[in-house]
């Protein structure tokens, strides 16, 4: 089995300029990294995790808890992560912690302390639970996607202004009785760009002057509930709305189908527009406002690999872009 002392011989470097070139710590030059690489390729040397550790003090892995494991928007999410750690050399272990469950709050209490990582990632933790305060206790590096704070690396949409952009369009358009599907009727349960959404939505609707038609259907931020709170709202034709606002995609998309099943012709009777631009969004010719969660993934390694070289260093809140996709399900009200 190779070693690095083999790599550096071939390559006509010492021992550190080898590690430092495969490890990608520190400076070397470009036309010196490739040597090595190529070394390390011709030789078929793999670093051995453990004797890395030792080395270095670190132990190449990264911690990242996500909530949902099923949900597009995360499996996105996680892919950037996964293929830009390991494009640096790291693993990662991650942990699939629904919100408000037991595991999830094992995964806090007892789980994380007592594992070895050079840092974490957490994805839609929750303010309200105290979760950003635990994870900085543990010491390590962190960066949250979705919610933040000022002493936290983080990186998110503008959850607020996604909906406020959303809502305006139904406005622009010529909706005044705009209804939004999502959110949960317990603020504590809220999650924390739900919450921001809903905020974006009522600060649309009052800034129209359109304070008396704000509605708001509670719905999880899946298909079938948005699908139930959509039928609920929709079932009276003399209170319906003319326009929805789906605090995600997937609550959209449930409107747009219990709209269907109603007789409801969207975007003729109804006009929907979601948030995300899902990977289903075009099937459903939804408008919606798009995000890129696996770039986010990509930046939120990037932000954690900075503070890994970069201890002292300030914490950073990326705000990743977001954009209005006009489709057919929006179009003035009849």
């Amino acid at each position: 089995m190779s070693t690095i002392a083999d790599v550096a011989a071939r390559a006509g470097v010492s021992k550190a300029t080898a590690s430092r070139a495969l490890s990608g710590r520190g400076y070397v030059a470009d036309e010196t990294r490739g040597l090595v690489e190529t070394a390390a390729a011709e030789l078929s040397y793999v670093a051995h995790s453990s004797a890395t550790s030792l080395a270095t003090g670190r132990t190449q892995t990264v911690g990242v808890i996500v909530p949902s494991l099923g949900r597009w928007y995360f499996a996105e999410l996680l892919t950037g992560i996964q293929e830009s750690l390991l494009e640096h050399g790291y693993d990662l272990a991650l942990y699939g912690v629904p919100e408000h469950s037991a595991p999830r709050d094992k995964v806090f209490g007892s789980v994380l302390p007592r594992r070895r990582f050079d840092g974490i990632i957490a994805a839609g933790i929750q303010p309200s639970a105290h979760e950003l305060d635990r994870l900085r206790d543990l010491g390590r590096p962190l960066v949250s996607v979705g919610p933040y704070n000022d002493g936290t690396s983080a990186v998110s949409i503008d959850d607020a202004a996604a909906a406020r952009i959303a809502t305006e369009h139904l406005i622009d358009v010529g909706h005044t009785s705009i209804a939004f599907i999502g959110g949960s009727a317990d603020p504590n349960a809220l999650g924390f760009g739900d919450a921001r959404r809903l905020d974006g939505y009522r600060e649309a609707m009052d800034a129209a002057g359109l304070s008396a038609h704000i509605s708001v259907s509670p719905a999880a931020s899946s298909m079938p509930s948005g699908y139930d709170a959509a039928v609920d709202l929709l079932g009276n034709r003399r209170t319906r709305p003319t326009a929805v606002v789906g605090v995600c995609d997937e609550a959209a998309i449930g409107t747009i189908i219990a709209a269907r099943r109603l007789g409801i012709a969207v975007p003729t009777e109804l006009s929907v527009v979601g948030i995300d631009d899902h990977q289903h969004a075009e099937m459903f010719a939804l408008t919606t406002i798009r995000q890129l969660p696996r770039e986010q993934g990509n930046e939120a390694v990037r932000l954690l690999l900075h503070q890994l070289e970069h201890p002292a260093s300030a914490p950073v809140h990326k705000v990743a872009p977001s954009a209005l996709v006009v489709r057919n399900s929006s179009a003035p009200p009849r």
